[in-house]
């Protein structure tokens, strides 16, 4: 806790008026947001920081009328996550995860979703800037512009993109790394004896969808292996559209003999098209998921899936913040790092029975 004495006075602050928040945050080089986190308590601002308000202060002689910045400041810490698919169950995890690390910091976040609908995102991120919020994560929907999220950041609301990247917006981004999951997971089935894979699942106009492509193609370039177009096809992200691209590629060439799914939920929807025709994943046909959902181990057979630590997200998410109200960060982005969880759900080529190996210790 931070006490603030009334009979602080420093020779080197001479003024006709009281010191305000805004003369304290001015003098330390931080946001106004941040010295009320100071004030009150300093849960989650690091130790320089406070420090420095707290040298401020002391220089200023500035006293905390408590329950005067209460009535001013009600909604000036609430913070807004936009949500692009709360259907998401990975997404969901990820906010999870961000709640927990704002309430931490005596921050109150704000979640709303956009149903992947662009025209909604800027209606609802409208509606939030009326209410106050003191800025925004948001997982932005497809077709966003740079320049209307580079304006939302400009416009002094600090603005923070999670999972996916826009080009041109300088705002900071924090994503897993994605060309390395999409890598390692497309390395692990070739090292298995794989040649014909496919590479299904995702929205072609979002980012994650090209890092994730690019890092399928990596692998197989490395090793040689060719690489038809008809062995790419995108798709809806959620059950049904797993199922509706692994029809299709089946369709085309029956040859294909392992896949890449751009997410654990595509995956559970290759399952069920691998079912219809009367194969048996990861025994027929070898299958990799991304996210590592909790249900992924559950399944029959347990998902070979690239691990990203939704914790992880939220926590480099909420930092990532903090510094952008204190005016101290770069747009530079934050890739959080993934891991290959191999599981029942691949075999390797000759086997007659699906491949075996113990699941990582989480």
């Amino acid at each position: 806790m931070v006490f603030v004495m009334a009979d602080r006075k420093s020779a080197s602050y001479v003024a006709s008026k009281k010191a305000t928040v805004i003369d304290v945050a001015r003098t330390a080089g931080v946001s106004k947001s941040t010295v009320s986190l100071v004030l009150r308590g300093g849960v989650g601002v690091k130790a320089r920081t406070i420090e420095k308000v707290n040298a401020a202060i002391d220089a200023l002689g500035y006293v905390y009328n408590r329950e005067a910045a209460g009535l001013r400041n009600r909604e000036s810490n609430m913070l807004a996550i936009v949500a692009n698919d709360l259907a998401n169950p990975y997404l969901a995890q990820v906010i999870i995860a961000l709640e927990t690390a704002l309430t931490d910091q005596g921050l109150v976040p704000v979640v709303v979703n956009i149903n992947e609908s662009e025209a909604r995102q800027r209606a609802l991120v409208a509606s939030l800037k009326e209410h106050n919020v003191a800025g925004f994560f948001i997982t932005p929907a497809p077709e966003t512009s740079a320049d209307w999220l580079q304006g939302l950041a400009s416009a002094g609301y600090p603005t923070v993109c999670l999972m996916r990247e826009i080009a041109g917006a300088n705002v900071p981004v924090v994503v897993p790394d994605n060309r390395r999951g999409m890598y390692l997971s497309t390395k692990y089935l070739i090292d298995l004896g794989h040649t014909r894979i496919a590479f299904v699942g995702g929205v072609e106009s979002i980012s994650d969808y090209q890092e994730r492509k690019e890092g399928f193609l990596s692998a197989m370039q490395e090793a040689e292996l060719a690489v038809k177009d008809s062995d790419i096809e995108p798709s809806s992200t959620k059950r049904e559209g797993g199922q509706l691209a692994v029809t299709r590629v089946l369709d085309r060439d029956p040859s294909i003999s392992a896949m890449v799914c751009f997410t654990d939920v595509v995956a559970y929807g290759a399952y069920t098209a691998l079912r219809d025709r009367g194969l048996v994943p990861g025994k027929d046909i070898s299958v990799v998921g991304f996210d590592d959902l909790e249900d992924s181990r559950l399944m029959s057979p347990a998902l070979t899936t690239i691990r990203v630590n939704a914790e992880d997200i939220g926590r480099v998410a909420s930092e990532r913040m903090q510094q952008c109200r204190e005016h101290s960060l770069s747009s530079d982005n934050d890739v959080v790092g993934v891991k290959l969880m191999v599981r029942s759900s691949c075999c390797a080529i000759g086997d007659k029975v699906a491949h075996s190996t113990s699941v990582p210790k989480d």
